[in-house]
């Protein structure tokens, strides 16, 4: 797709990198088959296609309005076009651009840049967002339907604890807490450390860390999303110095991003290497933990059908599209089919709290497939996914990491075949 780019962004890197990924673009509407508002709205500008014309009249230098941030907005930045596209558009980069320069040509109206400022204040840091789910909780009496359904229950504090596991293993990986995750569902920690000691490898947080920075780059904060990646990268690296063989992430969300640290801070001449190496140690627990099991005789007997719900960001972002899937069944679960397993069920990161109605559509579409086979329990992979569906679910939504802690609970984890011959050939030393 050919661009003319307005003399005002000819100096600009971003726009410079918004026009690379345009040559690739066809503009063959692939991708408009897998994307979840094009399919409930029918309109060509809330489809990729449509919305890539769209950035493509701002780089021209064509005036920026509302409508245009509108059919922007709608977008839930799920990149299942990304996984449809065969020219391999980085959709999800370009529909960055193009908001930044949106919303810096046309600045949003003050009530809902103070909403995403709030948001962004609010979630990021878990003492603010515990204390905000406390206090929707006192009010839930008086609030009504939705609006109620969307404070969960806050945990008690007892289960972050994961119970009996050791942290004096010889083999270290790093977790990311995070923000939400370690506020509404420290049980998804909890369960890895326990999978984890089983397997004779330590599960280590380190303090100083915090928000990946996910929902400060979606909603265009990208220098406050790159402050908080190097308190990350600062809070990790003596471990990674020490020996930490991974940082794992369990809310695939948050896992995308970190994924990408390299990439965001590849100008900063302080860490560029830093986030490049982290990047490149970061690793959702599916993929880390079916190459430890491979290694490994474990056959599950767990029982039960399971509903998988697939992360947009597992599947689309991290292109992990089954692994989780394997896992849960070489443990013995047996797994429904998923009808349209590759459209987003409406969470989207802060996309639930700024388009409810689209995304109140795209949860009930999505209940209705992983429901269809009566299933014990849904599962995911996303904090965000958990807490969005389990507000409409008939049956629990679970993260996946808490299904296999139950499988192992009840079967014997053969140790590595290799690490016993060491330790055998060392005895006989």
């Amino acid at each position: 797709m050919q661009t003319r780019i307005a003399p005002q962004y000819r100096t600009d890197p971003s726009v410079h990198e918004a026009e690379t990924i345009l040559r690739d673009c066809v503009h063959c509407g692939f991708c408009n088959a897998t994307c979840p508002t094009y399919r409930l709205l029918g309109d060509e500008q809330d489809g990729p296609r449509g919305r890539i014309y769209l950035i493509k009249a701002l780089l021209a230098g064509e005036r920026a309005t509302e409508r245009t941030r509108l059919h922007l907005d709608r977008c839930l930045g799920c990149r299942a076009c990304e996984t449809t596209c065969p020219s391999g558009v980085r959709y999800g980069r370009l529909l960055e651009i193009g908001r930044h320069l949106q919303n810096a040509r046309l600045p949003r109206p003050p009530r809902a840049a103070l909403e995403r400022r709030l948001l962004r204040y609010v979630v990021t840091e878990p003492r603010r967002f515990r204390a905000a789910l406390g206090l929707g909780q006192a009010f839930r009496p008086l609030l009504r339907g939705s609006l109620a359904r969307s404070f969960p229950p806050l945990p008690a504090k007892s289960s972050y604890a994961a119970s009996s596991v050791s942290t004096t293993h010889a083999r270290r990986v790093l977790h990311l807490d995070g923000c939400v995750q370690s506020v509404a569902t420290p049980a998804t920690r909890a369960a890895l450390a326990r999978v984890l000691d089983r397997l004779e490898v330590a599960l280590v947080s380190a303090p100083a860390a915090g928000c990946c920075g996910a929902l400060s780059a979606h909603l265009d904060a990208l220098d406050e999303a790159k402050a908080l990646m190097r308190r990350n990268i600062d809070a990790w690296w003596p471990y990674l110095e020490e020996g930490a063989e991974a940082v794992l992430v369990s809310a695939s969300g948050c896992g995308s991003i970190v994924k990408d640290y390299g990439y965001y801070l590849q100008d900063d001449p302080t860490y560029a290497n830093k986030a490049k190496r982290v990047a490149e140690l970061t690793y959702d627990p599916s993929e880390w933990l079916a190459r430890e099991l491979a290694a490994r005789p474990t056959i599950g007997n767990a029982q039960g059908r399971i509903a998988f719900h697939a992360p947009c960001s597992l599947q689309h972002g991290q292109k992990l599209g089954g692994v989780v899937e394997g896992i849960l069944a070489r443990l013995g679960y047996q797994l429904s089919v998923i009808r349209d397993a590759e459209l987003c069920c409406g969470s989207a990161g802060s996309y639930s709290l700024l388009q409810p109605q689209l995304a109140t559509q795209l949860r009930r579409q999505k209940l209705a497939s992983l429901q269809a086979d009566r299933p014990q329990c849904i599962a995911t992979a996303n904090v965000g996914c958990q807490l969005y569906l389990a507000q409409e679910a008939v049956v629990p939504v679970l993260h996946w990491l808490e299904l296999v802690d139950e499988a192992l609970a009840k079967t014997s984890v053969p140790r590595n075949p290799d690490e016993t011959r060491i330790e055998l050939r060392d005895r006989a030393k």
